[in-house]
């Protein structure tokens, strides 16, 4: 069989390797890259000045003068910029102002997340960071202060590590999100060091979570306008004291290609505007096939999920590349941890996580049967441990022509908005 090839990244945290798909020739297969697709890295120069200059706020030198005890944010691996490329000018800017290494903590912001592991910590901030620096998980049960409540109700819960410094940095990244439109800004405080009940209360104001997948049929991928929950965060972290954001955009590679630092509200609007020219991605309609790679972040393989509500006919075929080392993510929140019950925001899926789909196919050369409970019905859901799997399924549905979208790393691209 002739065949026509498409390269696709894979293993995020992993050694960020490739996988070749493979097609027939006859076949119509539309690769769907981001506008930003290859946009180049940053120098370290470059990265510098970033943080320099930021928006809203005093230089980061200047802020940090005076100043005590000191807790740099930081996100998981469910993120996926590389936040220790930035580090050193962090540090660097810190020192500067005379800060002391044992007057520096870093605190995992990951929200409702398992806690990290050493290597994690590793991965995201470097061995050096480690070594020279403690570094804490977050807690959403216990040891949070009480700020209080933001004017729609929701009980300020926050990390008590955090309110106990009087300089408080966050570094994220800015990517797309289903329900707040994008990451980045103030979400790395609230859900990102929040307590449990905090995050439960902000979260069910764009609409409860559960069986109907609701927050997908809204589908805020993209767009900050007319959405509760992002300001609602924002008067929460408010009155945490966020100092300074920096929010890190990366390329297709997971390489860093834009640094917006400052006022957490100001650096986040001017960020998002970048965000939406690197991440808009042309949408292919009316496809028999549509292949959704869930890299960078395969460990919440649901941020991978759109281009197939949006690309698919209603009877095609869904494909998922997963290539997770470790499984999906746990969420305490949103998770399932029995037979019939789980997290605070869990619901029983009722049908495929595409809904539109006959048959949604899983390739993975890490599959559990845990895991594929998140896509559906059993019946429905099939496993596929190769791409050769795969692909003697789809001949088998498509002997002859074919439509198809390929989203090459799909849990960081949005659909272009008119």
């Amino acid at each position: 069989m002739n065949t026509q090839n498409v390269r696709i990244p894979v293993k995020a945290w992993y050694g960020d390797e490739e996988m070749e798909l493979q097609f027939p020739q006859t076949w119509e297969v539309n690769e769907c890259r981001m506008i930003g697709h290859d946009t180049p890295a940053l120098s370290d120069e470059q990265l510098r000045e970033a943080l320099k200059n930021p928006i809203g706020t005093e230089p980061l030198a200047q802020m940090a003068k005076g100043k005590k005890q000191v807790v740099i944010l930081f996100d998981d691996l469910t993120r996926p910029a590389p936040t220790w490329k930035i580090l050193p000018f962090v540090l660097d800017e810190l020192g500067q102002a005379g800060i002391p290494d044992d007057n520096i903590r870093f605190v995992g912001a990951f929200a409702n997340h398992a806690a990290m592991s050493q290597e994690d910590f590793v991965k995201k901030l470097g061995a050096d960071v480690v070594r020279r620096f403690r570094v804490y998980n977050h807690n959403p049960y216990d040891h949070l202060v009480d700020l209080g409540k933001t004017s729609r109700g929701t009980p300020v819960l926050i990390n008590r590590e955090v309110m106990a410094c009087d300089l408080k940095i966050g570094i994220g990244g800015l990517i797309p999100h289903l329900g707040a439109g994008f990451g980045g800004g103030a979400k790395l405080v609230l859900p990102g060091v929040a307590g449990i009940e905090t995050t439960d209360y902000n979260h069910r104001i764009l609409g409860k979570l559960g069986g109907d997948r609701s927050i997908l049929k809204k589908l805020r991928l993209g767009k900050i306008e007319d959405n509760e929950i992002r300001p609602d965060i924002e008067e929460a972290v408010r009155k945490v004291g966020l100092d300074m954001k920096i929010d890190l955009l990366i390329n297709n590679r997971r390489q860093i290609v834009g640094v917006f630092a400052g006022d957490f509200v100001a650096q986040h609007r001017a960020g998002v505007q970048r965000a939406k020219e690197l991440y808009s991605t042309p949408v292919i309609k009316d496809c028999d096939i549509v292949v959704m790679n869930t890299y960078p972040i395969e460990n919440q393989m649901i941020k991978g999920t759109w281009p197939g509500r949006l690309s698919l006919k209603k009877g095609g075929l869904a494909v998922m590349v997963v290539q997770s080392l470790e499984g999906q993510a746990s969420h305490y929140l949103a998770g399932r941890f029995g037979t019939d019950y789980g997290g605070r925001m869990w619901g029983a899926p009722t049908g495929l996580i595409i809904p539109q789909a006959e048959r949604l196919l899983v390739c993975s050369s890490y599959l559990s049967r845990y895991d594929l409970d998140m896509y559906g019905p059993s019946d429905r859901v099939i496993p596929c441990a190769s791409w050769a799997e795969v692909l003697i399924r789809l001949l088998d549905a498509y002997p002859k022509q074919a439509k198809v979208a390929v989203y090459p790393y799909a849990a960081i691209q949005c659909p272009a908005q008119d």
